[in-house]
C-alpha cells in the first residue's frame, strides 16, 4: 500500500513538473483556435496580412519540409510578415529583437485536427528585449493589428 502511494505521488510530481515545463514554453505565445482547416485559415491569415498593408516576406511550409524527407507532420506552416515602419523604431531602441522580427505566425493542426493559430505577443518580445515605455504606443498598435488580423483568419462571418 505504501510503495503504490509513492508510485502515485511521484507520478503525480512527474506530471506537474511537465506541466509547467509546457507552460514555460508557451510564455508569451498566443494560440487561437480556428473555425476553418490549416489551408484556409493560412489563406485567410495571408490575405487579412495584406490588407493590412503589411509584406508578406516568407511562407514556410514545414510539413512539405518533413515530407521532402520522408518524415509525417501534420499541417504546419508558418509566414513571415511585418513592415519596417512599424519594426525599426523597436530595432533602434534594441537591435535584438530583430531576431523575433519580422513577426511570425504559425498555422497548424493538432492530433485531434483542430486547426490553431500561435503568434508572439508583441509585449512579451520587448519585455524580452527589455524595451521600455518608449515602446509602448508602438507595441499596443502592433498588439492590436495582430489580434485583429488573427479573429479575422480564424473567425467564421
Amino acid at each position: 500500500m505504501r510503495l503504490s502511494a509513492l508510485v502515485t505521488i511521484l507520478a503525480l510530481v512527474a506530471a506537474t513538473c511537465s506541466w509547467e515545463t509546457q507552460a514555460m514554453a508557451a510564455d508569451g505565445l498566443i494560440t487561437i483556435k480556428s473555425s476553418f482547416g490549416p489551408e484556409d485559415t493560412m489563406k485567410r491569415l495571408e490575405a487579412e496580412v495584406k490588407a493590412k498593408g503589411l509584406t508578406v516576406f516568407a511562407h514556410i511550409d514545414h510539413a512539405a519540409g518533413a515530407a521532402a524527407v520522408g518524415l509525417p507532420l501534420r499541417p504546419t506552416d508558418l509566414i513571415i510578415f511585418g513592415n519596417a515602419k512599424g519594426g525599426t523604431p523597436l530595432m533602434q531602441q534594441a537591435q535584438t529583437i530583430g531576431i523575433d522580427l519580422p513577426l511570425k505566425a504559425l498555422v497548424w493542426q493538432d492530433e485531434q485536427g483542430a486547426t490553431w493559430l500561435s503568434y508572439n505577443d508583441p509585449a512579451y518580445l520587448t519585455h524580452r528585449h527589455g524595451l521600455g515605455d518608449a515602446a509602448k504606443a508602438p507595441v499596443e498598435a502592433m498588439s492590436g493589428a495582430l489580434k485583429a488580423i488573427a479573429a479575422k483568419a480564424t473567425s467564421a462571418p
